[in-house]
């Protein structure tokens, strides 16, 4: 069964750091792109950061220069570090596997991707 479980989420002050992880089973980084997708109250689901199954990475506008998406592949593991968090990325952050590749824009816990985790919170105070 393929399987994802984020880890890392929590509460920081604006300009502050977190590092999400988000660990597989069921399958390896060389059979699916990995996407970090996160969702605020009231707003759509966003696609932050993904990585493909051959190492190249995306990040919306919003983020680039400031977090940065990496896999390790003999955890089974894909990290999301984020500097400089902003109060507006309060939300909560979801990791998602797929095949497709590039992992498509989608609904939050949408059932067109292989898997997604539970969800971590991440919340950024002013």
């Amino acid at each position: 069964e393929v399987q994802v479980k984020e880890s890392g989420g929590g509460s920081v002050q604006a300009g502050g750091s977190l590092r999400l992880s988000c660990t597989a089973s069921g399958f390896t980084f060389d059979d699916s792109d990995m996407g970090w997708y996160r969702q605020a109250p009231g707003n759509e689901c966003e696609l932050v950061s993904s990585i493909s199954s051959d190492g190249i990475t995306y990040y919306v506008d919003s983020v680039k220069g400031r977090f940065t998406i990496s896999q390790d592949n003999a955890k089974n593991t894909v990290y999301l570090q984020m500097n400089s968090l902003k109060p507006e990325e309060t939300a909560v952050y979801y990791c998602a596997a797929d095949e497709a590749d590039p992992i498509p824009l989608v609904r939050c816990k949408s059932k067109a991707l292989d898997a997604w985790g539970q969800g971590t919170l991440v919340t950024v105070s002013s």
